[in-house]
């Protein structure tokens, strides 16, 4: 501690905290090589460092990867969620929601304007950062135009852990609005399991049925989880 002996002369501190020379490093290291010169507990050290100035960030970089599984886990993750895990406050959501936010914006951006059919992992990649660790059902819906660019990417519903109420109608009604000739649909199963169940399937060929008289096609159905995704054109399920 700094300060004045008995003396009166100053006391100067012989040492910084252990994790100060640490953070440096590993900063260089990102300097010097990226991302990939760090594992994931590392790179999220390296998020934390913001938020907590002054702590040790690495144990709660590990605690995060060892409740959420992943980076991607991790930053996905609801607030409510996130705010139960020991050492989290208000700075570190904030920090992790605005790269979660970021990330899905910079995916976003690399679609619009463009045939999304010829980046279909650009969409997949998207549609996975946007809803893959909802915790709730999402129902989206990315509007296409007749040379199937992004028109809009609009969240029709949000439903329970495991059921989201969706009215084809209103899905068509909506793409009219928009001018829209193409749709693609996307929801999320919470459970992680990305397997279509048999209301999936229904729910699908009820929405093409309707779309289809008015010139709207439905190019796919991808439902996201955790574990990966499924696409119900890929299956042949449609």
């Amino acid at each position: 501690m700094s300060g004045f002996d008995d003396s009166g002369k100053t006391n100067i501190p012989t040492s910084l905290p252990h994790y100060h020379g640490h953070r440096d490093r590993l900063r260089a290291r990102f300097r010097d090589g990226g991302g990939s010169a760090l594992a994931d507990y590392e790179l999220l050290e390296l998020l934390l460092f913001r938020s907590i100035p002054r702590q040790d960030t690495k144990p709660l970089a590990k605690l995060l990867l060892d409740t959420f599984g992943s980076f991607g886990g991790v930053i996905g993750a609801s607030e409510t969620r996130l705010r139960g895990v020991p050492g989290v406050g208000d700075a570190v959501v904030t920090d992790l929601k605005l790269v979660h936010v970021a990330a899905q914006r910079m995916i976003r951006g690399e679609m619009r304007g463009r045939p999304v059919l010829s980046s279909w992992s650009t969409v997949i990649d998207y549609c996975r950062a946007a809803m893959a660790f909802e915790e709730k059902e999402q129902f989206r819906i990315l509007f296409l135009d007749k040379k199937n660019a992004l028109i809009a990417d609009e969240v029709q519903q949000v439903g329970t852990v495991d059921h989201t109420p969706v009215y084809p109608r209103e899905i068509v009604k909506r793409a009219l609005e928009l001018s829209a000739t193409a749709l693609i649909l996307v929801h999320n199963h919470p459970s992680g399991d990305p397997t279509p169940s048999r209301a999936d399937i229904q729910m699908t060929r009820q929405i093409i049925d309707v779309a289809q008289p008015l010139g709207i096609a439905v190019h796919d159905h991808i439902i996201v989880g955790r574990e990966g995704h499924a696409s119900l054109k890929g299956l042949q399920l449609i």
